[in-house]
């Protein structure tokens, strides 16, 4: 019996100095962040911030990297106004985006009819016919997926614009071949 109690204590013993020489290398560890932390502190406080660089243009702008700042600034401004306005739902004599689209997607150009300019939009789609009828008699449809699978995208993009213009602008709205503004007697644009 003497023999096994010593035996425990010899266990014990050797487990509280296995204990304290694991508390030992982590109170080192821990010492040694410390003072890790603490260096990198020093070389963060000693660093100089960079400093902005202003040209003494005849306006003072900022440099190229404010200038991009700002530039991303606006294309987010414009990209939230283009979401808030396919987001709102189309209010009396406006016209529905998806429908145009939707329908310029299936019927080409037949589709901006809905929304489109009636100077683009009847001459292409009379084109869209016509072209259509001559190629179903000469060319096998499977030649004509391919371009269809191009052209009716296209034209179905077209169609969310004319609709997003038309009610912007409260009209029908050009999309192409708009017209330039006028030159006045003085040489300026109207």
């Amino acid at each position: 019996m003497a023999a096994l109690e010593a035996e425990v204590k010899a266990d014990a013993d050797a487990q509280r100095a296995r204990k304290e020489v694991a508390m030992q290398k982590l109170r080192a560890q821990q010492a040694e962040q410390v003072e890790l932390r603490r260096r990198q502190q020093e070389v963060v406080a000693t660093k100089k911030p960079a400093k902005q660089v202003i040209r003494h243009d005849d306006d003072d702008e900022l440099d190229d990297r404010t200038e991009g700042l700002g530039q991303a600034l606006e294309l987010a401004g414009r990209a939230n106004r283009v979401k808030q306005e396919l987001q709102k739902t189309p209010a009396k004599g406006e016209k529905s985006w998806i429908k145009s689209g939707v329908a310029s997607m299936l019927l080409g150009p037949l589709g901006w009819l809905y929304a489109g300019s009636w100077r683009e939009a009847v001459p292409a789609s009379a084109l869209w016919i016509l072209l259509g009828t001559l190629a179903s008699k000469i060319l096998p449809t499977f030649l004509l997926m391919p371009v269809l699978m191009v052209v009716l995208p296209l034209s179905g993009i077209a169609g969310v614009v004319y609709a997003l213009q038309y009610n912007r602008k409260g009209g029908r709205q050009r999309l192409f071949d708009k017209e330039k503004p006028k030159q006045l007697k003085s040489g300026r644009e109207a």
